[in-house]
């Protein structure tokens, strides 16, 4: 049975993340003096202490949430623990490249605060929307946002996160993802959530940002995973590190295929997934996808308790 760690996206952030794990390992602390360093600014001070105001914008939360991503992982890796697969969900396929040894830490803290500043600076506050759709599956969200598209000639609504079996995000034009919703409702949707975001993410809105991002992440110094990556644009294993990158790129503005993610990596034997980073919402998503997997969140020293069932799952 194959082992794959997992990284989470950005929502997962909160004030104190991974301080604990900083402060017990001084791998994990290494992490975050890096990250200060790489930024310039103690973005390690913002993840312990906050304030949330701070740690909410887009172009901190992504560098922070990477940061406390990987000193997760590298306490994990320092105490034996070893991926057989990675994958991120959005922003966590940053966090998996650096895992892999894709992209030097330092370097990707960087990028992704550039990533955070040119998908905020994509579309004005407040023209573009995201909201969840709980209890329709995935062709008819899909069906939704294409009335909606041709109710409102111009706009732009899509599936941005495939994450798990009857839950879809749909992100857009503020207008046309509320239409969306009311037709996924009127459909069968138990629930249309709008979401708190500062920008609509994996839409054709974000394409600015992905043809910023590129030349910036194509003049990356890059080498190949140590461990496959599973790309959220197409669910496919990247063995390569230029491959690896042009997948970062292309997701910008495409969706974030989670449910086809895990599904792939549960074909390639993996019966064990590792949460790296804050909070447990991987851990939801996997457990509704497949619930004959075995998930371990880890993001506080006591987690690491389970690094013996980490090990004993492999052969």
């Amino acid at each position: 049975m194959a082992i794959a760690f997992v990284f989470p996206g950005q929502g997962s952030q909160k004030v104190g993340m991974c301080r604990a794990l900083a402060e017990a390992f001084p791998e994990s602390r290494q992490v975050f003096e890096s990250a200060d360093a790489a930024v310039g600014f103690p973005l390690s001070g913002m993840c312990f202490e906050g304030p949330e105001d701070a740690l909410t914008l887009t172009t901190n939360t992504q560098p922070a949430i990477l940061a406390a991503s990987v000193a997760a992982y590298r306490a994990l890796a320092a105490r034996g623990a070893r991926a057989d697969w990675v994958a991120g969900h959005s922003l966590g396929e940053w966090s998996a490249l650096v895992a892999a040894g894709t992209v030097d830490l330092g370097e990707a803290v960087r990028a992704v605060r550039k990533r955070g500043q040119f998908m905020q600076e994509a579309v004005p506050v407040g023209e573009g929307a995201m909201a969840a759709i709980l209890g329709l599956d995935g062709p008819a969200v899909s069906a939704a946002c294409d009335q909606a598209r041709s109710e409102r000639a111009g706009r732009v609504v899509s599936p941005a996160n495939l994450n798990a079996p009857g839950q879809v995000v749909i992100a857009g034009h503020a207008d046309a993802v509320a239409r969306a919703g009311e037709i996924a409702k009127a459909g069968g949707a138990k629930r249309v959530i709008p979401l708190p975001v500062s920008a609509p993410f994996h839409c054709a809105l974000m394409r600015p940002a992905e043809d910023r991002l590129a030349p910036l992440l194509r003049g990356l110094a890059v080498q190949d995973p140590q461990f496959p990556i599973v790309a959220n644009v197409d669910a496919l294993p990247k063995r390569l590190g230029a491959e690896a990158v042009e997948a970062l790129i292309r997701q910008v503005s495409s969706p974030v295929r989670w449910e086809d993610v895990v599904t792939r990596l549960i074909a390639e034997g993996v019966q064990t997934f590792v949460e790296l980073g804050p909070g447990t919402v991987l851990a939801g998503l996997i457990k509704k996808i497949d619930r004959r997997v075995s998930v371990i969140s880890v993001g506080a020293p006591g987690d690491l308790d389970a690094l013996e069932a980490v090990q004993g799952a492999s052969p």
